[in-house]
Order: structure tokens, then C-alpha cells, then sequence
């Protein structure tokens, strides 16, 4: 895909290091041996090497052995790191004793990686739950500044070019957030238009869906989106930003110049929120399936560094493809 391998071409000059902690798993380790091989930048790999380079070898992989391969069990900062734990968790009664323990998690040692500046970003999720995926990070690296809202970005990439930017589209939130109120749809909001700029070099014209457009129907749920629309419009004023609008009011230039004139956004949107994550994830899966569009992520937004989670139904591309945009999202932090 030509916007994988554009971002490929922009890591070559600035490489980043990305940690994956599920670094055993047959897919994951494919995925890693392609992105080595294709220079995507700095891979860290956790478990045992012996087990990690045997497993490699079973499935005829060349490249691992070029990755850094550390056990949390037996790590030279493992005390560190427990040390780092203990500060950052002493008000919630974390003792070295037990931080000792905990570190010896790889989702726990991916995070104080990150934390420490030995990293970049970490991705995980083949075999592990959002929630566990989710936890450490949010404990240890903690959201932006000014952002109490994590959510999940998709890239979407239709054949109908005439759809948001030459058929990209991002959508969210579609894995976070199951019924964000005003603020936190405000905040998906910005955060994917941040993903817009930064990762897809485009420049953001933000819609926020619902089933009515400027009013045609009344409702609590409308109510919440128009909200959330007023105040994503007062965190980032400088972006193009509307709603509440229909999803074809949104994306086609007919329907928006008839449904809602004057409008900056309606019939050129190339960022979709979603007013839950109901609406969302079975937005972006219709789209997949019955319109044959590429799906790529989630992109967790909202983090302080980047953290990815991955579908436990990934193959290895989904995985290489996510690497790649976690070192991508790396270049704009």
C-alpha cells in the first residue's frame, strides 16, 4: 500500500523504536522480521531469547536475531524500572516488593520502556485484551496533556476516490469509548483531526455524525453532538470542524450543498466521529466488508506516547501495517 510505504520512506530518515511485548507469538514475529527487513526502524522484543530466536527459526525467519530481545524477568533495568513504578504509583500503595513483581509482566515493562525514554511507542494485542493492553499505559504513560479521553482511530482507504481524501478517511472512535458525552466526543473530535494531520499528511475537515443534519431532527443524542461540536470548535478553532451531519450530508457534495449550505465540512469530510462506539465499529465494518475499503488500526489517540492495540484476529500484514504506524505516530510526538 503506497501510504505504508511513503511512511516506511519518512522512518528511514528518523527511525523510532518500538517495543512489542508479545514478542513469542507466531504473527507478531513475522510481522517483526518484515519490518526489520524493511528497515522500519528499531525493534524491541520481549520473552526469552532462546525461546523468541527457536520459534523464529521453526517458521524460517531471518531477521529476529537483528531485533533487542530482553526478558523482563531477568533484565539489566529491572530494578530500575521497578524503582520508576514504585514513584509513579506510591499514592496507590505500590511497594518495590511488588513492583518487582509486576515489572516481570511484558505489557508492564513495554510501558516503563516507553516511560523511561528508551522507546518510542509500544504495540500489543495479538494475544492480550484492549483492557490489558489499555491498563498499563494508562497507569504509566498516562494521556496528553489537556486529554482525559482515550479513543480508536481507523484509517479507512475506499476505491471511491471521490470520498474524503482521495478515499482516505479516518474514523472514530471505534474502540474505546462505548457513549462519550459532549466533552469526550469534543475530544475525539480534535485528537482525530491531530491524527489526520500528523499520520495521514492531510488537512482535516472533521464531521460529527449523527441521524440528523443541522437540525432536521430533535433528540437528546442530537443534543449531545451539537454540544460536543461547539466545543471542539473552541479546542481547535483553527480546524474545520462540523455537525451535527448525516453521514451522506457528510462525504457527498450534492447532499451536503442541499442539506447544510454554507457548510466548511458537509460534502468534503475526510475525519468521521462517530457519536458512540456502537455506531462506530459497526460503521467501520460494514465499510470493510460489504464496500471492500482497507481498514488499518486501531490508532489509539489521546495517549501521551503512542500505544497500539491490535485485533486478537490480526494477521501478520495487520501487524506490520501497525508497527509501521506506530513508529509513524512517533515522528509527530
Amino acid at each position: 500500500m503506497d501510504f505504508i510505504a511513503n511512511l516506511v520512506s519518512r522512518l528511514a530518515a528518523n527511525p523510532k523504536t518500538i517495543v512489542l511485548p508479545e514478542g513469542n507469538e507466531p504473527r507478531t514475529l513475522q510481522a517483526v522480521d518484515k519490518a526489520i527487513a524493511n528497515k522500519v526502524g528499531k525493534i524491541i522484543l520481549l520473552g526469552d531469547e532462546k525461546e523468541i530466536l527457536e520459534k523464529a527459526k521453526a517458521l524460517g525467519l531471518n531477521n529476529i536475531a537483528q531485533a533487542t530481545i530482553i526478558n523482563p524477568k531477568t533484565a539489566e533495568k529491572k530494578q530500575h524500572y521497578a524503582e520508576l513504578l514504585v514513584e509513579l504509583r506510591k499514592h496507590k500503595g505500590m511497594t518495590l516488593e511488588k513492583a518487582l513483581t509486576v515489572v516481570e509482566d511484558p505489557l508492564y515493562f513495554a510501558a516503563l520502556v516507553i516511560k523511561n525514554g528508551d522507546a518510542d511507542g509500544y504495540l500489543a494485542g495479538a494475544i492480550n485484551t484492549t483492557g490489558d493492553v489499555l491498563r498499563p499505559a494508562l497507569q504509566i504513560i498516562k494521556t496528553k496533556k489537556g486529554i482525559s479521553t482515550v479513543s480508536g482511530a481507523f484509517l479507512l482507504f475506499s476505491k471511491e476516490k471521490q470520498y474524503g481524501k482521495d478515499g482516505l478517511v479516518v474514523v472514530a472512535d471505534c474502540a474505546v469509548t462505548p457513549l462519550p458525552d459532549a466533552k469526550q466526543l469534543a475530544e475525539i473530535a480534535v485528537a482525530s483531526a491531530e491524527t489526520a494531520q500528523s499520520l495521514a499528511g492531510i488537512e482535516p475537515k472533521v464531521a460529527l455524525l449523527s441521524y440528523s443534519t443541522k437540525g432536521s431532527a430533535k433528540g437528546e443524542n442530537i443534543d449531545r453532538v451539537t454540544e460536543a461540536t461547539q466545543l471542539a470548535k473552541e479546542m481547535a478553532p483553527k480546524i474545520a470542524i462540523d455537525g451535527e451531519l448525516q453521514a451522506d450530508a457528510a462525504l457527498v457534495k450534492s447532499v451536503g450543498e442541499l442539506k447544510a449550505p454554507g457548510s466548511q465540512v458537509a460534502g468534503s469530510a475526510n475525519v468521521l466521529v462517530f457519536p458512540s462506539l456502537e455506531a462506530g465499529n459497526i460503521g467501520y465494518k460494514l465499510v470493510q466488508r460489504l464496500g471492500g475499503a482497507v481498514a488499518i488500526g486501531p490508532i489509539l489517540q489521546g495517549m501521551a506516547a503512542p500505544v497500539n492495540d491490535l485485533s486478537r484476529g490480526s494477521s501478520p500484514e495487520d501487524i506490520y501495517n501497525m508497527i509501521v504506524i506506530t513508529a509513524g505516530l512517533a515522528l509527530a510526538n
